[in-house]
């Protein structure tokens, strides 16, 4: 059965045959885009797949300085073409840049720019450059979405070389996963191309236009998965040869050689990754046959997720440690601090020593200092002597004290493992709850199934909350000697202890005091005190990035001990 986007809603398609990659989209910007987080307007795009004519509606008349719904003042025009325009802005009232889109209400695409303005703001995935305001007021209609100052294009990446194969590896398991997600909500991008993807400062790859960049320019298609799957393929291609794998050249890339068809990277470039080339082309429309394996084709972006799922881990390379600088001798070290330095080949005259003393009273003063020092040194002998007699007594008497005290101390008992009666998820500093149909996972004594948080867009939990937990129930006041959690990833954690006389299970994180914290995969937490008690709280307060692009905590064992 055909699939049919709903990326653009009632979007008429009108492109005939042509694939969505297979040829360069002719339309070109107004020129005036200088900041690289611009709109995918003004490229070659990676196929046209139909773009309507916006008919007699024409551009809006807007300029630099102009504002939108008394809030959003546009700043520099990014792209202006087929009767819309992309600009940067700023919303004076939460003083932060945005971007907008605006088009006169009358455009034949309006109500289907709105419709997929608002359907992509409702998913709410942090992968996806977020859609902020889809608004109709006077005569036009403009769509406000997240502006990311320190992120960067992949087209901007790729002007200086293919990416590393641990970065590649990233990219398409990230933004993979992220369009998987967006299509299980039947939602479809459409225009897929490295303008659209975003790398942040802190790592993660991120999606702008989601729906909205294909609904701007009439863009349709019969199959989406298909359609966007095939787009992930090029941009891996791309981010593994730094070239464009189709005939023409788009998005300043080069693209391949006439009348030789789609080959694979590693016939492209020397040394790329072979399991990553042999993904670029299950994903591309090559019948999914790649170069020695002949494996299935990819159509859809659940199928890719899956693919990269079944390769072996690609694991980023060991940083290169370089040597520390020669040690240098400083002129204090060299016990000329304070002199002037010598000039070659002048001799340094040797300074004359001050003379004797040689009158009566420096006579005197010399017997006297030598009668000082014979008395020292008779006093310094004979408490020696004491000191030492002094000493022999002692090691005696503690030899013996010792050997008693041996036959009288009891043996420390060994640590004994302690069993946990029960587990719960402990939220109280977010919405109460986080996944407390898992947490038997945490304790069941298998490392390969966890427990895990929901995502965050930060390893301090996006700054929502300083943690949350699990509560450990030990069924009754028991002597803890040590707690030791398995984590997926590297993870900080803090093990917290109710009182002894808790009659109950705590519901307040005051209840619990620290005892002990540590971080990494596997965690040994020790109390430096006694602690007696019968409730536990495994406090995560860091989370580790995961492969999706966000932030999880995942607990895979918890094991207590006396």
């Amino acid at each position: 059965m055909a699939e049919r986007s709903t990326a653009a809603v009632d979007v008429a398609d009108t492109s005939g045959d042509k694939p969505l990659t297979a040829e360069a989209d002719q339309s070109t910007a107004d020129g005036v885009a200088k900041n690289r987080e611009r709109d995918t307007d003004s490229d070659e795009a990676q196929g046209s797949g139909g773009t309507e004519r916006p008919g007699k509606a024409s551009a809006p008349e807007l300029h630099s300085g102009h504002k939108l719904a008394r809030r959003y003042r546009l700043e520099d025009c990014v792209t202006r073409l087929d009767g819309f325009s992309s600009w940067r802005a700023v919303d004076e009232k939460l003083r932060r840049a945005v971007g907008v889109h605006v088009l006169p209400a009358d455009h034949t695409r309006a109500r289907s720019v709105l419709a997929a303005a608002r359907s992509s703001a409702l998913l709410g995935d942090p992968r996806f450059v977020q859609v902020l305001d889809a608004v109709e007021e006077n005569d036009l209609v403009y769509v406000v979405h997240e502006w990311l100052p320190d992120a960067t294009e992949l087209t901007t990446l790729l002007a200086s070389g293919p990416l590393e194969p641990h970065d590649a590896y990233q990219m398409v398991s990230q933004i993979a996963s992220a369009m998987a997600a967006a299509h299980r909500e039947g939602l479809a991008h459409l225009r897929l191309n490295p303008n659209a993807v975003l790398r942040t400062s802190t790592g993660q790859w991120r999606i702008r236009g989601l729906a909205v960049n294909a609904a701007l320019r009439g863009i349709g298609s019969d199959t989406p998965q298909r359609t966007d799957t095939e787009a992930i393929g090029a941009l891996l291609y791309a981010a593994l040869t730094q070239r464009w794998p189709y005939e023409s050249d788009a998005y300043g890339l080069s693209g391949l050689p006439k009348d030789i068809g789609l080959i694979a990277p590693d016939q492209v470039r020397a040394g790329v990754h072979r399991g990553l080339s042999e993904l670029a082309m299950r994903a591309l429309a090559n019948d999914g046959a790649t170069a020695s394996r002949h494996e299935a084709a990819c159509t859809t972006p659940e199928e890719l997720v899956k693919a990269i799922g079944e390769m072996p881990r690609i694991r980023p390379p060991e940083p290169a440690f370089t040597a520390p600088p020669e040690y240098q001798r400083t002129t204090y070290q060299q016990g000329t601090y304070g002199r002037s330095s010598a000039h070659p080949g002048v001799t340094q005259g040797v300074p004359t020593p001050p003379p004797p003393l040689q009158s009566r009273t420096g006579k005197a003063l010399k017997w006297a200092v030598s009668a000082l020092l014979i008395a020292a040194l008779g006093l310094g002998s004979w408490q020696l002597a004491d000191a030492l007699m002094d000493q022999g007594k002692s090691e005696e008497t503690n030899q013996t004290q010792t050997t008693e005290g041996n036959e009288k101390s009891p043996t420390k008992p060994a640590s004994q493992p302690i069993t946990i009666s029960g587990v719960r998820d402990f939220d109280p500093l977010g919405d109460g709850s986080e996944k407390p149909s898992d947490v038997d996972k945490a304790y069941d004594n298998s490392s390969s199934t966890y427990w895990e948080t929901n995502f965050y867009e930060g390893a301090n939990f996006g700054n929502l909350k300083q943690g949350l937990g699990l509560i450990l129930d030990l069924d009754k006041v028991q002597q803890v000697g040590k707690v030791t959690v398995t984590f997926v990833g590297q993870t900080s954690v803090q093990l917290r202890a109710a009182s002894a006389e808790a009659g109950s299970e705590p519901t307040s994180l005051d209840a619990f005091t620290k005892v002990a914290e540590g971080s990494g995969t596997t965690v040994t937490l020790q109390p430096t005190q006694s602690v007696k008690t019968r409730y536990l709280l495994v406090w995560l307060t860091k989370l580790p990035l995961t492969e999706e692009g966000t932030y999880r905590g995942r607990v895979a064992d918890i094991k207590v001990a006396s």
